[in-house]
C-alpha cells in the first residue's frame, strides 16, 4: 500500500513536468505564430504603366490586417498563448491548491476550447495563403506570393508554427482529460507521500 502510494506520487511528479513542459511549448509555438504574423509587412513598388517612355509606378504594401482570417490567426494565438501562459503560472505558483473536482474539469473545458480556437484560425489562414499562394482562377483572384515572396514566407513560418501548437494543445487536451479520470494533486509541493509500514 505504501509503496504504491510512493509510485503515484513519483509517476504524478513525472506526468507534471511533462505537462509543464508541453505547455511552454504550446506557449512559445503559438507566441511565435501570433508575433511573426501580427509584425507580418512587406512594401514593393511596381510599375503600373507607361506613358510615353515615362514609366508609372505605385507602392503596394502587404499586411496581415488586410485579410480578417489573419487578424483572427492573431488574436487566437494570442489567446491560447494568455491561456498557457495562465496555466503555467498556476501550475509553478499555485502549489498548495488542488486540481481535484471542477478545477480539473473546468482546465479540461479550457483546453478543449483552445484547440478548437487555434485550430479553426489556422485552418482559415491556411486556406487564404493557399489563395495567396496559388490564387483561384474561377473567382479571378490573382495570387501574391510571386510578388511578396518575403510577406508569404513569413506567414507559411507563422502558419507552422500554428500547426505545431495545434497537435501540443490536441497532447494537452488528452492529458487534461485523463487526468479527469485519475486526478492527482499535480505539481503540489506541500502534499509528500507518507510512508506507513
Amino acid at each position: 500500500m505504501a509503496v504504491s502510494k510512493l509510485t503515484l506520487a513519483a509517476t504524478s511528479g513525472k506526468s507534471c513536468k511533462i505537462l509543464l513542459g508541453l505547455r511552454l511549448l504550446a506557449f512559445s509555438a503559438t507566441l511565435s505564430a501570433a508575433i511573426v504574423m501580427g509584425l507580418n509587412k512587406e512594401t514593393k513598388t511596381f510599375i503600373v504603366g507607361k506613358v510615353g517612355n515615362t514609366p508609372i509606378q505605385a507602392t503596394f504594401t502587404a499586411k496581415f490586417d488586410h485579410t480578417p482570417a489573419f487578424v483572427f490567426f492573431v488574436v487566437a494565438n494570442a489567446m491560447v498563448s494568455f491561456h498557457n501562459l495562465l496555466m503555467i503560472a498556476l501550475q509553478i505558483f499555485g502549489g498548495k491548491m488542488e486540481f481535484t473536482g471542477f478545477r480539473l474539469l473546468s482546465v479540461a473545458i479550457l483546453d478543449m476550447l483552445n484547440v478548437t480556437l487555434i485550430s479553426a484560425a489556422a485552418n482559415a489562414a491556411a486556406f487564404m495563403a493557399e489563395v495567396g499562394k496559388n490564387g483561384n482562377k474561377h473567382a479571378r483572384w490573382d495570387k501574391i506570393c510571386d510578388r511578396f515572396a518575403t510577406y508569404c514566407d513569413h506567414g507559411a513560418g507563422a502558419l507552422i508554427a500554428a500547426f505545431a501548437g495545434v497537435i501540443l494543445m490536441l497532447i494537452i487536451s488528452a492529458a487534461s482529460i485523463s487526468r479527469l479520470v485519475q486526478p492527482n494533486k499535480c505539481c503540489s509541493t506541500t502534499a509528500s507521500p507518507s510512508v506507513v509500514p
